[in-house]
């Protein structure tokens, strides 16, 4: 693991540690993080704990704690996941764990900048994500971002019994340009 913090205008980003265990917990099982969330399941410390040994620890996650220069706090969560050295590609993820501070442009600046290191630092081709289809803010915040429409599956997850849609989204490191 050879992370870094990013720094931006109004961000920081910074590589998750086991201290930041009781934020996660908390942020992934608020109601306004886990509603737009595949992954329904309750987290607990030692799940967590589970996740930054197995997935961050391997490097198979880049994973960053969003800090907000202007709040002074730390907000949420953003990673790249599933990075697969092979084929130069990864699965994005973001959270704003701080539901007062949505709705600011933190998440668009962290979009930028993680795209941006997934491309410069990890050498990524594709990046991409899974969005649900009603999750109409953050699908458009990622085509702001410069992310497009892959794919559109029709009742591709049930969470809490019901079949919902998901949006698969990509952007192409524009130093390589799209090969398709």
């Amino acid at each position: 693991m050879n992370q870094q913090t990013i720094v931006g205008e109004r961000v920081q980003l910074r590589p998750i540690t086991d201290e930041d265990t009781n934020n996660i917990v908390r942020w992934r099982n608020s109601d306004h993080v886990r509603r737009n969330f595949i992954y329904q399941t309750l987290f607990t410390p030692e799940s967590h704990r589970e996740w930054l040994k197995n997935k961050v620890g391997t490097g198979l996650v880049e994973q960053f704690i969003i800090y907000s220069k202007e709040a002074g706090i730390d907000v949420g969560s953003v990673y790249l996941r599933d990075i697969d050295r092979t084929h130069r590609r990864a699965e994005f993820g973001i959270f704003i764990g701080e539901e007062s501070l949505m709705g600011h442009g933190i998440g668009s600046e962290c979009i930028r900048l993680i795209v941006e290191y997934g491309f410069q630092n990890l050498r990524l081709h594709k990046i991409f994500l899974r969005v649900l289809a009603d999750n109409e803010i953050a699908r458009k915040s990622y085509e702001k971002a410069g992310f497009m429409q892959e794919a559109y599956l029709k009742d591709e997850v049930c969470i809490r019994g019901i079949y919902k849609d998901l949006i698969l989204m990509r952007i192409i490191n524009p130093q390589e340009g799209y090969h398709g």
